[in-house]
């Protein structure tokens, strides 16, 4: 997750099961590292945003398995400390989130292992540290890649009830100002383990999983036209991935290299043509 020009990469998972609390910043500009504080647990399958100089972590499992936890932290860069708000109504994994209009919106994700998908959204106000419930996406899935471009948020991907074997290529669009939701172009490359991030007002989607292996993937989508477009692939193919943008370059880091449970510490730049 990008704030003020630098990465946070957050939480997640290790090749053996472990799940950590730390929390790692990376400076484009510098090209280095640097630890912070770390989560007050150990979470991953979060979902991850930044809002008001303040990054917001909600949701995702707790420990090595997959219990679904409700929590929220704020973190604070300017005192380098983390604070439990409001917990978000429905306890969830895999999910997905993007902010429009200084509010947090919480889509889709798993109750449990091999449990239900919902396709319910919540939407959090951190100026009122309070939730609200908003109509919920036509297909209930996880693993899904969230971005926001203008005052829409899209709803890309994803596998159902923890899945790879059963990905889904849906992109979806929620208008917040009518409360709905409508089915778009299907992503091209039936994904889920994704990660999306927007530079120029289009929306690339990279990596993914699937039982027979990683996806090097990388797909435009362009809301002017409705239409996906292939991009140039990712050196290495993985999952379980982050991407943010700062400026007009997208940084894709971390992710697992084989299906299911893999890591690495892969960073790897690209900058859309123009």
């Amino acid at each position: 997750m990008a704030l003020d020009g630098r990465i946070y990469v957050i939480g997640g998972m290790g090749p053996a099961g472990d799940v950590g609390r730390t929390v790692e910043v990376y400076d484009p500009a510098a090209d280095t590292w640097q630890a912070v504080a770390p989560l007050p647990e150990s979470l991953h399958h979060v979902a991850a945003v930044a809002v008001g100089g303040k990054l917001y972590v909600i949701g995702g499992f707790r420990g090595g398995g997959f219990a679904p936890v409700n929590s929220v932290y704020e973190y604070d860069p300017s005192t380098n400390r983390w604070a439990r708000r409001a917990p978000m109504p429905t306890a969830r994994g895999g999910l997905g989130a993007g902010v429009i209009g200084g509010k947090i919106y919480v889509v889709g994700g798993v109750t449990a292992a091999g449990g239900a998908n919902v396709g319910v959204v919540e939407v959090y106000d951190p100026a009122t540290d309070t939730w609200e419930r908003r109509a919920a996406m036509q297909v209930a899935r996880d693993h899904l890649a969230v971005a926001v471009v203008g005052d829409k948020l899209y709803a890309i991907g994803g596998r159902v009830a923890l899945d790879f074997g059963r990905n889904v290529d849906v992109t979806e669009v929620y208008d917040p100002a009518t409360d709905t939701w409508r089915r778009l172009s299907p992503l091209p490359t039936p994904r889920s383990g994704i990660a999306a991030a927007v530079v120029g007002g289009r929306i690339y989607v990279f990596g993914g999983e699937e039982p027979a292996g990683t996806f090097g993937e990388n797909e435009a989508y362009d809301p002017a036209t409705d239409r996906w477009s292939s991009q140039p692939p990712m050196p290495t193919a993985r999952h379980g991935l982050g991407a943010a943008a700062v400026g007009d370059t997208i940084y894709v880091l971390a992710g697992g290299t084989s299906p299911g449970l893999s890591a690495s510490d892969r960073n790897e730049a690209f900058t859309p043509g123009r």
